[in-house]
């Protein structure tokens, strides 16, 4: 007959196999009964030898202790006018049984925040994620700043919403403007001339002559692009105060 040895990790260790059988015998981790656990752990050990299964030597240290306490909870008590039913401690004083429950108790919350974590790392597999990209390329010039704080493409828009709103609060009842489709980079142009051809930083609303939508979007555009291309400087002192624009040749 060939004699086969075999391994098992059904139990992390004596810790994990004491909380398995207390809570199969459904016992009060706090008042464990030392005598039935020390009898069902010491038959779980005899049945991995008998099984030929190696047993670690933390399981038997384990063993050790739970008959050193089983031991202590058998000496007769001092006082033969104690209460067989009362407290353990209360007829001896320290119970034996202290640091292993408080062993048992750290050991589960260890257990019970592991399981967690992995239920964590399950749903977290379910997530694909796509690598960074470069936006370099995007973001080369922006935010520009030549005065107190950056101005970053966020407060151009902030500035461009509050440029809408009193554009169409001083907007009259009737009115029709019609004017010549213009493209950005040829706004680009215009927007740099004037900003060039002035003798200090011009305001931002300053740069919107005309209410016309069509055109208020398109040098929007093309302030921005101006930005983005690193050809003119922007300033604003104090959070959501007026933006201010210049060439760098101005300053």
């Amino acid at each position: 007959m060939m004699l086969m040895n075999f391994k098992t990790a059904v139990f992390e260790g004596p810790l994990d196999l004491l909380l398995h059988l207390i809570k199969t015998m459904e016992v009060d981790i706090y008042d464990i009964p030392m005598q039935e656990i020390t009898e069902q752990y010491l038959l779980y050990i005899h049945t991995m030898q008998e099984l030929e299964l190696d047993v670690a030597s933390e399981y038997l240290v384990m063993a050790a202790t739970l008959l050193a306490i089983k031991s202590q909870m058998l000496l007769p008590k001092y006082n033969d006018s104690i209460d067989e039913d009362m407290p353990y401690e209360e007829g001896f004083g320290e119970d034996p049984r202290d640091e292993l429950v408080l062993r048992l108790i750290e050991y589960r919350k260890y257990k019970e925040a592991s399981a967690k974590l992995k239920e964590k790392e399950a749903d977290r597999l379910l997530i694909y994620t796509k690598p960074p990209s470069d936006l370099s390329e995007y973001s080369s010039g922006i935010p520009v700043t030549a005065g107190e704080k950056a101005v970053t493409v966020y407060d151009m828009l902030g500035a461009f919403h509050k440029l809408m709103r009193r554009r169409r609060l001083q907007k009259p009842l009737h009115t029709k403007i019609t004017r010549e489709e213009i493209s950005i980079e040829k706004r680009m142009e215009e927007v740099y001339q004037v900003l060039e051809h002035s003798v200090s930083w011009v305001n931002f609303n300053d740069l919107f002559p005309y209410p016309d939508k069509n055109y208020i979007v398109t040098t929007f555009l093309a302030i921005l692009e101006l930005m983005k291309r690193n050809q003119i400087l922007i300033e604003q002192r104090d959070n959501f105060a007026n933006i201010w624009l210049t060439t760098k040749g101005n300053v």
